[in-house]
C-alpha cells in the first residue's frame, strides 16, 4: 500500500466508535492520560509498543497487527522523503 493510514484513525473508527467510547473513557480503560491517547488518535504521535499492548489487553485487538500497521505507515512516510536523503551505495575499496 503506497499510502497506508495512520493507526490512530483505525483505533478511533474501528475500536472506539463501535464501542461508543469517548477519548476520556478509553484513556481511563488503558491506564494512560487523555492527552497521550488523544495525540495518537489525532495522528500527532506514533503508536508505541507499550500502547499497542495496552490496546490488545483492553480491547482484544492484536498488538502485532497494530504494530504492523504502524510500521507500514512509517515505511511509507520515509519513502516520501527518500529523494531528500543523499547517500551513495557503499562499495569496498579493493
Amino acid at each position: 500500500m503506497k499510502n497506508p493510514p495512520h493507526v490512530g484513525g483505525f483505533i478511533r473508527y474501528d475500536i472506539l466508535e463501535p464501542l461508543e467510547l469517548n477519548v476520556t473513557e478509553a484513556a481511563k480503560a488503558l491506564g494512560v492520560t487523555r492527552p497521550a491517547f488523544s495525540g495518537l488518535l489525532n495522528e500527532h504521535v506514533d503508536l508505541s509498543p507499550e500502547m499497542a499492548l495496552r490496546l490488545e489487553k483492553a480491547f482484544g485487538v492484536s498488538m502485532d497487527v497494530l504494530m504492523r500497521m504502524q510500521n507500514s505507515y512509517d515505511i511509507a512516510k520515509a519513502r516520501k522523503s527518500e529523494k531528500a536523503i543523499k547517500v551513495q551505495r557503499f562499495t569496498k575499496a579493493a
